[in-house]
């Protein structure tokens, strides 16, 4: 079907093991990833990268970051080739592929329950780990936020999780597509005015961005 050689595909194979993204067995393939990740993944992939891309140009050398687990978030460390002493506190277990091939990066994985829809540790052990650490900056994710409701979230776990990640923080950096907006989710996690800057992608309307910067957010189109 692909017009490759078998040799071709067994060595692809091998690589995507390697870097963590499939699981090999005798006769097959799967995907090392739970199904609802995958699907968020190619959920306005485009963007994604490029508001993930964007974030990665505030990090500098040897600066202290949290990033929360979700898949924009996560691809922020995709794009941190290069820089040397960045120290980085995490829930997420989806970012690893990226970070273990950078040298240049410390990171920590706080402990706690493996969320495997989420590909996020949560729950008190996770809360009492963050207590240990303190970052000059967070990244996080929503699944919905609006200016009068704040960021939201559909699983009170995350909510627990990233609402500790500002507290440890100085500075709050949301990462979100412009599909985020408007939306509210089960469970309130912040107020917008906790959040210092919204990283997001040029399909927010000029009204929302005017709305965000009336109560002082930052907004920054990717």
């Amino acid at each position: 079907m692909l017009g490759v050689s078998e040799v071709t595909v067994r060595s692809d194979l091998t690589s995507l093991e390697t870097q963590g993204f499939v699981i090999r067995s005798h006769g097959g393939v799967t995907a090392a990833f739970h199904p609802e990740i995958l699907r968020r993944q190619k959920l306005r992939r485009e963007e994604k990268e490029r508001i993930a891309r964007r974030a990665a140009t505030l990090i500098e050398d040897g600066d202290t970051v949290m990033i929360e687990a979700g898949t924009t978030t996560a691809q922020i460390v995709r794009y941190l080739i290069g820089r040397r002493g960045v120290r980085i506190v995490t829930n997420s277990t989806l970012l690893m592929p990226y970070a273990r091939t950078n040298p240049g990066l410390h990171v920590s994985v706080v402990g706690g329950t493996f969320r495997p829809e989420t590909e996020a540790l949560v729950g008190p052990m996770a809360l009492s780990s963050l207590e240990s650490f303190y970052a000059g900056t967070a990244f996080v994710g929503t699944d919905g936020f609006t200016v009068e409701n704040g960021l939201s979230s559909y699983f009170p776990e995350a909510a627990a999780v990233l609402k500790k990640i500002a507290e440890r923080s100085e500075r709050v950096i949301l990462v979100a597509d412009s599909s985020k907006y408007g939306k509210t989710g089960f469970v309130s996690i912040l107020p917008l005015t906790a959040v210092g800057t919204v990283i997001t992608d040029t399909g927010l309307t000029a009204e929302a961005v005017a709305s965000l910067e009336e109560v002082s957010v930052e907004v920054i189109l990717a």
